[in-house]
């Protein structure tokens, strides 16, 4: 017998040590362990960014609160096995407590920072874009929260800086092509995930040039699929898509079912992975971003970047048997 392994058998041992690094939750099921690690055989699937054509993996990884309160042991072999699973974007911010930080220390700690895609954010104004400082007191505080959002990322070029929920970007957008120009950032956008800023989203995305907007979108919460997605797609913007879950929402529906016998035409094990095809296979969606601090949840979630997708049919079969649930 060859002492060497396959890439799917270290892929599948990888995955099941990082079960265990969580006690408190249930580790995914043998059978499920081997379907993700066959699935890692797949083609990965990606999707250009307009504005430039660079190819980015469908599903990444979100950073919330919770990063920030996680042991670096934790967090540094999900970070690895996202980059050996295909994965790329991870986003954070300034705002989610020292989440930031701590994706910029382990990302420099474990030495695969060419290896990520890096999203982070800018806001001049208070919680969901309330009024906050003008003029150059405004562009003063916004130039100094990149600069520390560097300092925090240990990197001298972000990929990605987006105006946090609106919060200021008459202010910041000037700043922010500016530092594009620079070559301090690649790209740049605005996010919300408030439904009352979706006009003002849209005003904003007709007058501007993004590269990106970041909006919440699950299969039980598909407001931004009537209009804020098919501008995106006639303006040329990627997309990236908060809150995939629902805060949890979806899972708390389905609960402890089964996933339907059609899930097999998708190449499926889990309920994650159709929530997730169901969102990157809209033709406007570029990356999927759900959080987690789990190694074994960060293989589920990026392994619905591999195998089949649903197409129109599907998609709408997906969301029926999710309503009637």
């Amino acid at each position: 017998m060859s002492s060497c392994l396959s890439r799917r058998d270290a892929i599948r041992l990888g995955l099941a040590s990082g079960a265990g690094l969580l006690a408190s939750r249930v580790p995914l099921h043998a059978k499920i362990l081997d379907a993700l690690a066959q699935m890692a055989e797949r083609p990965l699937v990606t999707k250009p960014i307009p504005s430039s054509g660079e190819q980015l993996p469908v599903v990444g990884l979100g950073t919330a609160q919770s990063w920030g309160s996680t042991p670096h042991d934790q967090l540094a072999p999900l970070l690895r096995r996202m980059v050996e699973l295909g994965g790329k974007v991870v986003d954070t911010a300034p705002a989610y407590g020292e989440s930031e930080a701590t994706l910029g220390t382990v990302v420099n700690q474990i030495g695969l920072r060419d290896e990520f895609f890096l999203a982070t954010k800018v806001s001049v104004g208070g919680r969901r874009g309330a009024p906050g400082p003008t003029g150059p007191d405004a562009a003063a505080q916004g130039t100094t929260s990149m600069e520390e959002s560097m300092r925090r990322l240990h990197t001298d070029r972000i990929d990605l800086m987006q105006v946090w929920n609106l919060g200021g970007p008459d202010v910041l957008l000037p700043i922010l092509r500016e530092w594009k120009q620079a070559g301090r950032l690649r790209y740049y956008g605005v996010t919300t995930t408030n439904d009352g800023q979706y006009p003002a989203l849209m005003a904003l995305m007709r007058q501007e040039p993004l590269d990106f907007i970041q909006v919440d979108y699950s299969i039980n919460n598909r407001g931004v699929a009537d209009e804020i997605l098919p501008l995106a797609a006639d303006r040329g913007m990627a997309v990236l898509t908060a809150l995939p879950f629902g805060r949890t929402s979806v899972f708390q529906k389905v609960r402890d079912r089964p996933v339907p016998d059609w899930a097999s035409e998708l190449e499926c094990t889990t309920w994650a992975q159709i929530f997730l095809k169901y969102l990157v296979s809209h033709p406007s969606v570029t990356v999927a971003i759900p959080g987690t601090t789990s190694v074994e949840h960060i293989a589920d979630n990026v392994g619905a970047s591999r195998g089949r997708m649903p197409d129109a049919a599907m998609r709408q079969r997906i969301e029926q048997t999710f309503d009637a649930l």
